[in-house]
């Protein structure tokens, strides 16, 4: 959702820590799977000895201990001393830090929305010209990220201010491959082909789908994920970003189209485990349970890079599980789009430094240090697949890099009161037998009545 600007008192729940040499996970050159040479062609041409950049972003814990690893390469190939702090409440703390004047150099958002809004008020320095020409060719899909990284500055100029860096992707389905592959189920190549394997399935005696909406406060953002999926699918791209911006209605007919087509397998009670009924009340967390019962309760499970957290424990990937692309339309012809998040990051106080830093996260090497740990996907074409940590992740930047265009998690760009509201429980409504035209009629009121 996006976040608003405001002032205030915020609790700093910071977690500081320096980048230094002693922090070189993988020494210098002692990793043949990593572009060393980008390394110290970057080091050659930059001293920043004496100087300092300050980061403030949320990732702290383990996240943090691995943004650290990666800025300690920056540090040692240019003497400069490089800090960063992860909160827990970086969105009320940036905003607050920025207007008190004290902002660091770099922010790193984990949402466009507060990005674009800091833009407007004047808090973010554009970066160099020349960088969305290096994001058009050097990352894939790279338009996408070029536009999901550029907002109205002060002046209502727009101008590229974020620079996207560590990625997730949400277009995942995952299966049992022993249970998936035993029944004669191949992976679906496209969305007509999904479509088929799921009435096979259900000929077959079985339930195609897991579904769970289930979040607490938040139940129903599973379902606006399948929307955002099928909006991808059907339209072209400029369509979903008028709709995210409610250029275009919610209650427009192509919106409810995607709407109905989510519930193609939401609506079917052969489809989803359960029904539709209990798919609405089912925890998320344990909706992929029926993956791993024998015989499989459901057969598929639709979402993030995130859901093995709450796999059974001693899954193994390639063995218990696995996953697949959530196919594209091959009727609609609109290409492999990919929904997703990320964090971007923005100078919020310049320097020579800190442009160097930019600079740095277009290296190849500044991404290999986190692909080879845990945790990062990239969609920089120049990095060396083979350092990714682990043939999950790596099949998952393979994902990234064969996608023609990406668009960022559509609820999380939406007013709060409608992506993190209207649009969650519209879904639940829908799921459980409310009409779509009705539904998206009743958001966009809402998002009428906010203006």
């Amino acid at each position: 959702m996006q976040t608003k600007l405001y002032a205030g008192v915020a609790t700093l729940a910071l977690i500081a820590g320096s980048a230094s040499a002693q922090d070189l996970v993988f020494g210098v050159g002692e990793d043949a799977r990593m572009n060393w040479d980008s390394y110290n062609e970057f080091a050659e041409a930059n001293d920043f000895s004496g100087q300092s950049v300050s980061l403030l972003g949320p990732w702290t814990g383990r996240d943090a201990e691995l943004v650290n690893s990666t800025l300690a390469y920056f540090a040692e190939a240019t003497g400069a001393t490089v800090n960063y702090s992860g909160s827990d409440s970086f969105e009320q703390d940036i905003v607050i830090a920025a207007q008190a004047g004290s902002a660091p150099n770099i922010a790193i958002f984990p949402q466009p929305g507060l990005a674009a809004d800091m833009a407007s008020s004047g808090y973010l320095s554009a970066l160099d010209e020349s960088t969305g020409d290096w994001v058009r060719e050097n990352y894939a899909a790279g338009e996408s990220w070029v536009d999901l990284g550029t907002y109205a500055g002060a002046d209502g100029e727009d101008g590229l201010y974020g620079f996207f860096y560590k990625v997730d992707v949400k277009s995942l389905v995952w299966y049992n491959p022993e249970q998936f592959f035993e029944a004669g189920y191949d992976i679906p190549e496209s969305m007509e082909d999904l479509k088929a394997l799921s009435e096979q399935i259900v000929a077959d005696g079985g339930t195609p789908w897991c579904l769970g909406l289930g979040s607490g406060a938040a139940t129903g953002w599973p379902a606006t994920d399948w929307v955002e999926d099928m909006m991808l699918r059907l339209h072209t791209p400029d369509v979903y970003d008028g709709w995210v911006s409610n250029e275009i209605a919610f209650d427009d007919p192509r919106v409810v189209e995607a709407i109905e087509a989510y519930g193609e397998f939401s609506r079917n009670n052969d489809w989803v485990q359960g029904g539709s009924e209990a798919a609405a009340t089912t925890d998320f967390r344990d909706s992929p349970g029926g993956l791993f019962s024998i015989p499989p309760a459901c057969y598929m499970h639709k979402q993030a890079s995130f859901i093995p957290t709450f796999f059974p424990e001693d899954a193994e990937y390639g063995l218990d599980y696995d996953f697949f692309y959530f196919p594209a339309s091959a009727e609609a012809d609109l290409g492999a789009p990919v929904l997703g998040a990320g964090t971007l990051f923005a100078i919020t106080d310049d320097s020579d430094a800190t442009r160097g830093l930019m600079e740095f996260l277009k290296t190849p090497i500044a991404h290999e240090i986190w692909m080879a740990q845990s945790g990062f996907l990239t969609p920089h074409t120049g990095v060396n697949s083979e350092a990714y940590g682990n043939d999950s992740l790596r099949a998952m930047g393979d994902i990234l890099l064969n996608a023609t265009t990406f668009r960022f998690d559509a609820s999380d760009l939406m007013p709060g009161e409608i992506g993190a509201g209207a649009f969650w429980t519209g879904m639940v409504d829908y799921t459980t037998g409310a009409d779509a035209d009705s539904v998206a009629t009743t958001i966009q009121e809402r998002w009428n009545a906010m203006r």
